[in-house]
């Protein structure tokens, strides 16, 4: 009798135990990339629960009877991060009112299949730095955080704080053609205006704030070396997002609008495609990042000249390709804090990783390019605690690919696996 109670409890015990050994995942990883680190460790047990990272060890048998995903044949390393994308948009076209074209429900499902794209490209976190409906972003993180929409996690922006007729608003529109008022949630004039329009924002879920403090190359009317916004207007942003626990991050091509930008307390620049000696020394000095998009002047230049868009966004492009990616080895030198951040939505989604390529070939070790995408990226984020590392308490989102990236980093645009959160999403 004492031994058939003995069997029931142990069957009993198993069964309460299986749950929790469900929620226990094991991967093994045949090369490691840490890039908070810098280290390169062979043969790997990385202990999932609960979707995070619980240790990292080396291989051992994991207990009988546990799930375990063998990547012993690939380079693993963390999840990539895009700290400049637009996934609730159009894709760039030569059509400036494209925008307008599309109802807030085919954006919101074009917004759906970009993210999912993106999330199996590998990038398992994105900062989405504004969408033309407002709060179209915001939804879309919302729907993803909910299970409804398969993507990549979101910090989201809303829409552009830019002033009227500037690089954040849809211009250059056919006579008569109205652009709705979701489309201008965050045009602004005078620093009072502003402040209120970012206090809006974060009412309506923004979880940071985007600033168009230049002309744009892409936006009909404006010029990018051409300050937009005034000190004043930063700074009544930078103050407003920090009563919100946040941060502000600006739109600036212009060497002078990027130094405005820096001195009034924003924590980054997103192109800085003019910036000078005296802007990189800025950056360097109050720790500002530098969100640069050296593979998407490339991008404009090929396409926009085949589907014949408008000679003054291509003649714009021109005037900032070589010289953005000039000073991207510029700031590369002098330590500034430069992060992955594509500008992806100009070009189709899914291509980012085209610009580890590029980082390399304009400085950066292959090691720098990796870490851009995922500690500094976390770092600017405020995600470190969460994303961009393998290491103890973080969300297991990593990557695998057959061949070693730090001796050819064209391997992360051949992603063969994904995971995000301790679920393979490939």
């Amino acid at each position: 009798m004492n031994r058939l109670l003995r069997l029931f409890a142990a069957l009993v015990a198993l069964a309460l135990a299986a749950p929790a050994l469900a929620d226990t995942i094991y991967v093994r990883a045949g090369h490691l990339i840490e890039p908070s680190t810098g280290e390169v460790l062979a043969d790997r047990l990385i202990r999932i629960e609960d979707g995070r990272v619980a240790a990292v060890t080396a291989w051992a048998p994991p207990p009988k009877g546990a799930q375990v995903i063998d990547w012993s044949d690939y380079w693993v390393l963390p999840g990539l991060i895009d700290a400049h994308v637009h996934l609730a948009d159009y894709l760039q076209t030569s059509n400036p009112a494209e925008p307008l074209l599309h109802s807030p429900e085919e954006t919101a499902y074009l917004g759906a299949r970009n993210a999912r794209i993106t999330l199996e490209a590998g990038f398992t976190t994105v900062h989405d730095v504004g969408s033309y409906r407002g709060t179209g972003n915001i939804e879309l993180r919302n729907a993803i955080y909910r299970g409804d929409v398969v993507g990549p996690r979101i910090n989201a922006v809303g829409g552009y704080i830019t002033r009227p007729g500037g690089g954040g608003e849809v211009t250059g529109l056919p006579k008569g053609m109205v652009v709705p008022p979701e489309m201008r949630m965050g045009v602004a004039s005078g620093p009072a205006e502003v402040a209120e329009k970012v206090n809006l924002l974060f009412e309506k879920g923004a979880d940071s704030i985007k600033l168009i403090a230049t002309g744009a190359v892409l936006t009909e009317g404006t010029e990018p070396g051409q300050i937009e916004l005034s000190g004043e207007e930063i700074r009544a942003a930078v103050d407003m997002a920090e009563r919100h626990g946040s941060w502000v991050t600006a739109h600036a091509h212009g060497a002078a609008g990027i130094k405005l930008a820096i001195t009034n307390g924003v924590r980054g620049i997103e192109h800085a495609s003019l910036i000078d000696d005296e802007g990189i020394a800025l950056a360097k000095a109050r720790g500002t990042y530098l969100v640069m998009d050296v593979y998407n002047g490339d991008y404009i230049a090929e396409v926009g000249r085949r589907d014949g868009w408008s000679a003054d966004i291509l003649r714009k492009n021109d005037e900032t390709t070589d010289v953005q990616r000039q000073g991207f080895t510029k700031a590369v030198r002098a330590g500034v804090k430069v992060v992955f951040g594509t500008d992806a939505g100009v070009f189709p989604h899914g291509l980012q990783a085209r610009q580890f390529r590029y980082m390399v070939k304009y400085g950066m070790t292959p090691l720098q390019a990796i870490q851009s995408a995922t500690t500094v990226a976390a770092e600017f984020l405020g995600w470190s605690s969460q994303v961009g590392s393998l290491t103890n308490g973080r969300w297991a989102d990593m990557i695998a690919v057959k061949g070693n990236p730090l001796k050819d980093i064209s391997e992360l645009e051949r992603v063969e696996h994904v995971m995000k959160g301790g679920f393979v999403v490939r």
